[in-house]
């Protein structure tokens, strides 16, 4: 090979390795591939469905100054959906005669009233939910803003909008999520009255639920 061709393939190469990236641009490459990537997959929405085994809603009712009665009920089914981390919208269904008390303001069982059987018993019939003829609740998200939701709640067959709010989606290392949020609603709007006038003046209207829902992966 002449002097001068061989002078010029030298430079020829050396312009290519010169030109090409370094091992800190190829690695940034990289890196930003790999965030674009987990931001676009933490950016899809994603559907959920409601474990009922391992999703509640506890509630409290307030006798005003008296005291408080606490409990749970049961999902019957449900679903959500996911979008950032952050709830998008979801529907869910539930379970008016999976009434749990767990509080203790009530008197001996046998007692002549006051019992926690007499309770659930009268929360159960007309006078309030009513569940033999309205045996399911419905919350159906319309819209959500940042850890706020909008929907309409259904009790009683009325159905009216309701906020809630500090929802919280935490991903678990099974690959479930869990969801939890806040709401309080005025029973009064669902026809949730003690026709007795006095005796429901010393309830509180406004009767307070923290919702806890697991979601598996649809």
């Amino acid at each position: 090979m002449k002097p001068f061709t061989a002078l010029t393939a030298c430079v020829a190469v050396l312009s290519i390795v010169a030109c090409g990236p370094s091992e800190a641009e190829i690695a940034a490459a990289k890196e930003k591939a790999m965030k674009d990537s987990i931001d676009a997959a933490a950016a899809m929405e994603k559907s959920w469905t409601v474990d009922v085994a391992t999703s509640k809603v506890a509630w409290a009712g307030t006798m005003v100054g008296i005291k408080t009665h606490t409990g749970e009920l049961n999902f019957s089914k449900g679903s959500f959906t996911t979008k950032g981390g952050l709830l998008s919208g979801g529907d869910f269904i539930v379970d008016m005669k999976s009434y749990v008390m767990n509080d203790t303001n009530y008197a001996p069982d046998g007692s002549k009233q006051g019992t926690r059987a007499m309770l659930m018993g009268h929360l159960m019939s007309p006078d309030f939910f009513a569940v033999d003829s309205f045996p399911t609740a419905e919350l159906r998200i319309a819209s959500v803003n940042g850890n706020t939701a909008s929907g309409e709640l259904t009790v009683r067959g009325k159905t009216n909008p309701e906020t809630v709010t500090d929802i919280v989606i935490t991903p678990n290392a099974d690959g479930t999520v869990s969801a939890t949020g806040k709401l309080v609603f005025d029973r009064q709007k669902y026809g949730v009255a003690w026709s007795s006038g006095s005796k429901d003046a010393v309830l509180n209207d406004n009767i307070e639920l923290n919702v806890k829902v697991t979601g598996k992966a649809q």
